[in-house]
């Protein structure tokens, strides 16, 4: 995907284990990559190692004008900007529990902050000569969850947002998909098990094909596809899961 080779890519959440991944996999690429995040200690250790190639930026995607500000401060360090890769959520959850704070933040992080970074990047992508945004769903907006509400439903509004996003910024030469993975190694699991990989796998294996979880690595290697000339004709939702056994119903 030589292609890639000089584009400029914006990461939301790119201090994340998934978020990192898509950074390292694109400069692999050698897409140059603006890495959004809250986490300062992580995304100025993720950018630590290429200081050419990775920039860190402290943004925080609900605040507008960080956002209206840090677009355009990675075309003046760039020279342009190609990509968005909205990584960036939250994993609020308190199911039937959760009250309206906790929806309104949910809702905040993972719908309407996507919306606002792709109208923040989308005029930067038109004076490019077009290009492509990469929105982070989830498995989870197709299945319902036991205690588990927030998180499923927003990613399921993004799904929706995914759609129209790609019909309305058709007209720029702009392509808009979204990944969906399923089980994938994150802060979240290796908080859980303390980074106890093994022991995710082992939880994963009656679910998965594969017996075990995802890598973060091999999600990124979807979103650098659907970023590339190779996805010219992808549009929406690509599920990107481990397959599962399938299911057997006794009569």
């Amino acid at each position: 995907m030589k292609e890639l080779q000089g584009k400029v890519a914006i990461v939301t959440g790119g201090a994340t284990l998934i978020g990192a991944a898509v950074v390292q996999v694109l400069r692999s690429y050698q897409v140059k990559v603006a890495l959004f995040d809250i986490d300062a200690a992580g995304g100025n250790r993720v950018a630590a190692g290429d200081p050419d190639g990775i920039g860190f930026w402290h943004v925080d995607i609900t605040d507008d004008q960080q956002l209206e500000r840090g677009v355009p401060d990675v075309a003046a360090r760039f020279g342009r900007v190609d990509f968005l890769v909205n990584v960036a959520a939250t994993y609020l959850d308190d199911g039937v529990q959760s009250g309206r704070e906790d929806w309104l933040k949910a809702l905040d992080v993972n719908v309407v902050s996507a919306v606002m970074a792709a109208r923040a990047v989308r005029p930067h992508l038109v004076a490019a000569g077009g290009g492509a945004i990469v929105n982070f769903t989830s498995i989870s907006s197709k299945v319902a969850q036991t205690g588990r509400w927030l998180y499923p439903v927003s990613k399921a509004a993004l799904v929706q947002v995914t759609r129209n996003m790609a019909m309305d910024f058709a007209a720029d030469g702009i392509r808009v998909n979204a990944v969906s993975p399923g089980w994938t190694w994150s802060r979240v699991m290796d908080e859980l098990t303390h980074g106890d990989r093994a022991k995710t796998d082992r939880v994963a294996a009656d679910y998965h094909l594969l017996r075990r979880v995802g890598d973060p690595r091999e999600v990124a290697d979807v979103v650098a596809f659907l970023l590339s000339g190779h996805a010219a004709l992808a549009r929406r939702v690509a599920p990107v899961r481990t397959p599962r056994p399938p299911v057997r119903c006794s009569d």
